[in-house]
């Protein structure tokens, strides 16, 4: 019967049960069943948040609750609004703008892990640089057509650290098309070091960087980050 239930479990896909149905104590059959489907379900969450989780490439974040004091929002939305993801419903984009260290991958880390684990969104991170990186390599093996299938899968995707360096001239013009891509079809959080006059600097031709913001502020919220570095004020009190 053990070979039976497993040859049963194998063709419906099923993969906590075979293993673990012994584990199950009820009082009706009724209960029985209830149990073993919740249990099966809740595996499958956990396997498909893990494998989401895996796919994101999130960076680490601190163990600590957000500090909220130094942010300043754009008019009509809320923390939870930005917090839960509800702005990806609507493929709203969100423009994080500040100094170094002070909180905008944070926060944009944590808007992804809520919305993997409570929504089962896709979600990728991307630093300016790496994808910009992915993209030149891709479309040097002739695999850029796939990878910009991986992209368009997406809910949500996240460029961080826009203007730290600037960009070569086809990599800029392939995160374009990538944004263009996205445009009305998916969020994409966007972090900044930089005022919106200064992003010729990263991308390196007017024309293209007006493009380029064209298509990210129009559904998009404004967010900005005030205050000193974290990291600067963490290590200045651990002296």
């Amino acid at each position: 019967m053990e070979q039976m239930i497993k040859e049963y479990a194998k063709r419906l896909k099923l993969s906590w049960i075979p293993a673990n149905c012994h584990t199950i104590h009820a009082e009706t059959n009724e209960e029985f069943l209830l149990k073993l489907f919740e249990r099966e379900v809740q595996h499958r969450d956990e396997r498909r948040i893990n494998l989401l989780l895996k796919q994101a490439t999130l960076p680490k974040i601190p163990n600590k609750p957000y500090d909220w004091r130094e942010i300043q929002l754009a008019p009509g939305i809320t923390k939870d609004y930005i917090l839960e993801g509800e702005f990806t419903k609507n493929q709203e984009n969100l423009i994080f703008y500040g100094g170094v260290g002070t909180g905008k991958t944070f926060l944009s880390t944590l808007i992804a892990l809520n919305l993997m684990k409570k929504q089962g969104k896709r979600v990728k991170f991307y630093t300016a640089a790496s994808i910009v990186n992915a993209l030149l390599e891709a479309n040097e093996k002739g695999d850029l057509g796939k990878f910009l299938n991986q992209i368009e899968k997406l809910d949500l995707l996240i460029l961080d650290e826009l203007g730290y360096i600037p960009l070569h001239k086809q990599g800029a013009e392939l995160l374009f098309q990538v944004i263009s891509m996205c445009y009305e079809t998916k969020s994409i959080i966007v972090t900044t070091n930089l005022p919106f006059s200064q992003w010729n600097n990263v991308f390196g031709d007017p024309i293209l960087t007006e493009a380029v913001i064209d298509r990210l502020i129009h559904h998009s919220h404004l967010i900005i980050f005030n205050g000193e570095s974290h990291r600067y004020k963490d290590s200045i009190s651990q002296r």
